[in-house]
């Protein structure tokens, strides 16, 4: 409480007279202002002594004509009004200084993005120029480190001693001088080996992992571990089934929000501060797959067998860097930083990064836990894609017969709504099917299937023959299936279409238009010019099953494929590559008069959330390789095909497709639809070798992508009439 100084005190005498407006049965004691002589004299005295004893009151007393008691309060109240004072002046230089800091903070801020050189006082260098400067600093470094580690070998297989004598060795040789003993015929530049160290990628910057960062690495996937394994044991009230999901083969569950910040109250919100349009996803699912659990985690922690794995899903996936190798045999505490690329159905749908850290542990024997967690190395930068993953993964337990079952989660934080398509927005923004959990296990189990079949190949001995005696070998058909799996690979790669050129439509209702990318292709296994990619969406009042059973019917391909230019279509070879019938590789050959060297590579699967078919013309002596059992990973082929989906709506009216579904499924008489399901998204992609003089490249290219345009047009157009649905936009 604070007082006036100098303005009323109380008296202490019982003796003075009641206020005339006081209260009746109430006395008040009268109070006074000191004069402004008592005030100077009582300060002076404060300045020496503030808390006088009661000898000094008294005397003080005497001397002003005061009561000991009115001089007890006033210095009681004089201490408390300086002491409020002091609290006040303290905070206002504690408000300065905290200005100071801030400006001084931002003035730092800002220094740091105009860093001159130090040694020549250069301009300053653009955060690009930053980028390529240290992204070629650390090729560099790991291309000296590779040097390093062939010479020693070189040193220590000419001079018999181990590696490590050899290091003391180059340790002590003085900076700047060099050492030129590599035998007659080998040079430093010829010694060119993979490096899995480390791998750099755009918009993120590796700058070299402290102690420090490793321990804040190893905590977080620690505590991703643990909040993993709760997930997969719990059910509710933490995970609630959907609405939607009505058969129990198809039962679909997604986290409850508020049950689950109050299980795991430390996860952040990614896009707080940055995105009003985020959104969480997350999802549950479980299945036996026909592999070994530690063949599966073999597969988890290898990048390249990981992206292999899921073709369908991962465009591309690197590890950054190995933390921890792991326990050998088990790979118990394996640790990665990794980065990947997600893709899935049509170009209309963004692509997702993460940068994750993917922690192995053994939690028994028999049983794995991987999870997945994004971690952001910069601390300053969010992924560009707009995606967070928060602790997701899989428990792996081995199963009898070489079985496993994988229990798995996906929960990620998204920002993608805007630069998704209006086609596909009830599918990717609306449900768990696009990117969730039940994806990834339905590809896991028919890329185990497909594993499976080329198994029982490799461990085939007698000769094994189609029924068209076209592929004897086991061996040819092993390298027909890899020429396969390599072509819908490609197929998939193409549908990020980089640099792409945009034809809309004057309706996107139910198409999208035609998007068109142009690309020099120099990759081995691929034709060597200028390809033409184009890929359109639209969708159709029918069932997904009955478009795939439509594509897949030789009788009908004349319809609409323009390879076959209006000639029937036979199937001269099939390798089934899965239990469902629809899961196969064919060669096809079309009856063209003018193509009689030109057969079709067509590989097709289909699944509960999807199907595809991808195929690829290609020339009989190179077909011929492949079936012979030989290498067929230079076999330059460019795939197109067809991706069919469900349309992620619910509860639509789709009366207007059921006579569509009624008349075209009677052309089925062995099968049998039901006209209340939803409707199919399609996506229809061409790719398209341009030959061209390099003196006419760009006139050449505008003419090839308006005739890719025109054929892709065409293409869908012909479908819709062949499925009675050319009444569409």
């Amino acid at each position: 409480m604070e007082f006036e100084m100098g303005s009323v005190v109380g008296s202490g005498d019982e003796h003075d007279h009641e206020a005339p407006n006081s209260r009746k049965g109430r006395n008040k004691k009268s109070y006074h202002r000191h004069t402004t002589h008592q005030i100077q004299q009582l300060e002076a005295f404060f300045k020496d002594c503030p808390h006088p004893d009661e000898n000094q009151r008294r005397q003080l007393g005497r001397e002003l004509g005061l009561e000991p008691k009115q001089v007890k309060f006033w210095f009681q109240n004089k201490r408390t009004q300086t002491k409020a004072q002091n609290e006040r002046a303290d905070n206002s230089n504690l408000r300065a200084q905290n200005e100071r800091i801030q400006c001084e903070n931002l003035a730092i801020r800002e220094a740091l993005k105009n860093v001159i050189c130090p040694s020549c006082g250069g301009p300053s260098f653009g955060q690009e120029e930053r980028q390529r400067s240290l992204h070629t600093l650390q090729l560099q470094n790991a291309q000296l480190k590779e040097e390093h580690e062939k010479v020693s070998s070189l040193l220590a297989k000419y001079m018999g001693k181990p590696i490590s004598e050899i290091e003391k060795l180059t340790s002590i040789v003085p900076n700047g001088s060099s050492l030129e003993i590599l035998p007659l015929g080998i040079s430093s530049s010829s010694l060119n080996v993979e490096n899995n160290q480390s791998v750099l990628f755009p918009n993120y910057q590796v700058k070299g992992i402290l102690d420090m960062e490793r321990e804040l690495m190893a905590e977080t996937a620690a505590s991703a571990v643990d909040e993993l394994i709760k997930l997969l044991r719990l059910d509710e009230p933490l995970w609630i089934k959907l609405s939607s999901a009505t058969a129990a083969s198809t039962c679909r569950y997604t986290l409850h929000r508020d049950s689950y910040e109050k299980m795991f109250p430390m996860r952040d919100n990614h896009f707080r501060n940055t995105s009003s349009t985020a959104r969480f996803e997350s999802s549950k699912h479980s299945r036996v797959v026909a592999v070994s659990a530690a063949f599966l985690v073999g597969m988890f922690l290898d990048s390249n067998k990981w992206e292999d794995l899921f073709p369908t899903i991962i465009a591309n996936a690197k590890t950054i860097e190995v933390l921890e190798h792991g326990e050998l045999g088990n790979r118990h505490g394996a640790l990665q930083l990794m980065h990947e690329q997600m893709h899935i159905l049509s170009p209309l749908v963004p692509s997702r990064e993460f940068y994750f850290l993917r922690h192995c542990q053994q939690i028994e024997v028999g049983n794995w836990v991987i999870v997945d967690v994004s971690y952001d190395f910069s601390k300053e930068t969010i992924s560009p894609s707009r995606c967070w993953k928060l602790p997701s993964g899989c428990i792996v337990q081995d199963m009898p017969n070489g079985c496993s079952k994988v229990s798995w989660v996906e929960h990620v934080q998204v920002d993608d709504k805007n630069q998704t398509h209006r086609l596909y927005r009830d599918l990717v923004c609306n449900s768990t099917t696009a990117y969730g959990a039940e994806r990834w296990i339905v590809s896991l189990e028919r890329m185990s299937e497909r594993f499976n079949c080329y198994t029982e190949l490799t461990e085939s001995i007698a000769p094994i023959y189609d029924f068209g005696g076209v592929i004897s070998l086991a061996e040819g058909k092993r390298s027909i299936m890899k020429l396969g799996h390599r072509m819908v690979k490609s197929f998939c790669g193409m549908l990020s279409m980089s640099g792409k050129l945009d034809f809309p439509q004057l309706s996107e209702v139910n198409n999208s238009g035609v998007r068109v990318a142009v690309r020099k292709s120099t990759t081995v296994g691929q034709p060597l010019g200028v390809i033409v990619s184009a890929a359109t969406s639209l969708w159709l009042p029918l069932p997904p099953q009955i478009v795939f059973d439509f594509f897949t019917d030789h009788r009908s391909r004349l319809q609409w494929d323009v390879l076959c230019n209006g000639y029937p279509v036979h199937e001269i070879a099939h390798i089934s590559t899965g239990a469902h019938p629809g899961n196969c590789i064919s060669i096809l050959r079309p009856f063209i008069p003018t193509e009689n060297n030109i057969l079709m590579l067509q590989e097709r699967f289909v699944d509960a959330l999807g199907s595809m078919i991808i195929y690829a013309p290609i020339d009989v002596p190179a077909l011929n390789v492949a079936i012979s059992g030989e290498d067929s990973s230079n076999i330059p082929i460019l795939p197109s095909g067809l991706i069919i989906s469900g349309d992620g709506r619910t509860g639509t009216d789709h009366s207007s497709g059921a006579t569509n579904v009624e008349s075209f499924a009677s052309s089925f008489s062995n099968k049998s639809y039901n006209s209340a399901s939803s409707g199919s998204l399609l996506t229809v992609a061409f790719q398209i070798l341009v030959s061209c003089p390099p003196t006419c490249n760009q006139m050449i290219n505008m003419e090839s992508v308006a005739t890719v345009n025109t054929l892709i047009s065409t293409t869908v157009q012909k479908i819709k009439a062949s499925l009675n649905c050319s009444a569409l936009d």
